[in-house]
């Protein structure tokens, strides 16, 4: 059997709060490895507390690409994130060291790895009666339909995504098969990188709710109401942005917009990033070729670490 040529890279997946970006300062300590952020919401400047982005001081010491990117008002597509995300792996590959992408968006993994489907150009007809349909109905209402249609992608879309759902209703209605369907397709190529992949998975989910909890509360601590009374004050940015929808700032926007309480907020918001939590185990659970390391093991970044040996060296 020929050996594998290709530079090598490693994939550090977890859900929200589950410790990734700290194992990964761990283990560029350790290896020559060079930093990228794979998060769909730390790509915008300006999300800072509610995104959990890492602080200046932890920016600073263990550089992270693919961080303040973008401004919440432009949008930000998996296409783009594979366009970077490549460019970025290219460049430390160059440089002879090791490119370790951390996050939990497994959208951006997969369109990375996989390629993207060549799926259908939008159609403002369809979209704009999926509005109104959704405007009297609710857009959980066409996310029952779609889960009808397509479980897969309804398994990982929350019910009030609305542009995914939109999206994935509008493909169904162009191609006649589900958007999961002709997501997996990719593009055929083989990727240039050797991959390992880490996967931090938790046996119990309790330890990783209770964080999520004490997270949040540190979040309202930290203003991150205050962080979303100034976008609001903007004037740019709306709801229906993808900035906007990332989990937390939409339930903060629906408060300032007088849609709750100040209790049912908090409850909504860490239901919400639990919600996230599930989808992303879920996904995880897919990635056949990974190492699942429990987080809540006390020997969870030896284990790491000892995978990494093997596959980079030192």
């Amino acid at each position: 059997m020929p050996i594998d040529q290709r530079p090598l890279a490693v994939f550090l997946m977890g859900p929200t709060a589950s410790g990734k970006t700290a194992l990964a300062c761990a283990l560029s300590d350790r290896f020559p490895v060079d930093l990228i952020s794979v998060d769909s919401a730390l790509v915008y400047r300006s999300l800072d507390i509610g995104s959990a982005k890492p602080d200046a001081a932890t920016l600073a010491r263990y550089p992270h690409r693919l961080i303040d990117i973008r401004d919440p008002a432009a949008p930000y597509s998996a296409a783009d994130f594979r366009g970077d995300a490549v460019t970025a792996m290219q460049d430390i590959t160059a440089k002879g060291r090791v490119p370790l992408l951390v996050g939990g968006t497994g959208l951006y993994f997969r369109a990375l790895q996989q390629g993207l489907s060549q799926l259908p150009e939008a159609d403002q007809a369809i979209r704009e009666r999926l509005t109104a349909e959704a405007a009297v109905e609710g857009w959980p209402s066409l996310h029952v339909r779609l889960r009808q249609l397509d479980p897969v992608a309804a398994e990982r879309i929350g019910p009030n995504d609305a542009q995914r759902i939109q999206r994935a209703l509008e493909v169904i209605e162009l191609t006649g098969r589900p958007l999961s369907e002709q997501q997996q397709g990719g593009s055929g190529e083989r990727f240039p990188w050797r991959v390992l992949k880490l996967a931090l998975v938790p046996t119990d989910r309790a330890p990783l709710h209770a964080r999520i909890a004490q997270r949040f509360d540190a979040m309202l601590k930290d203003g991150f109401l205050d962080e979303v009374r100034a976008l609001r004050a903007r004037g740019d940015l709306h709801a229906d942005l993808p900035a906007i929808r990332a989990v937390g700032y939409r339930q903060a926007w629906e408060y300032l917009d007088g849609q709750m309480d100040a209790a049912e907020w908090r409850d909504r918001g860490i239901f919400a990033t639990r919600q996230l939590a599930k989808r992303q185990i879920t996904w995880l659970r897919s990635e056949l070729d990974a190492r699942v390391i429990d987080p809540e093991r006390p020997d969870s970044q030896r284990i790491a670490t000892d995978a990494m040996a093997l596959f980079v060296g030192n």
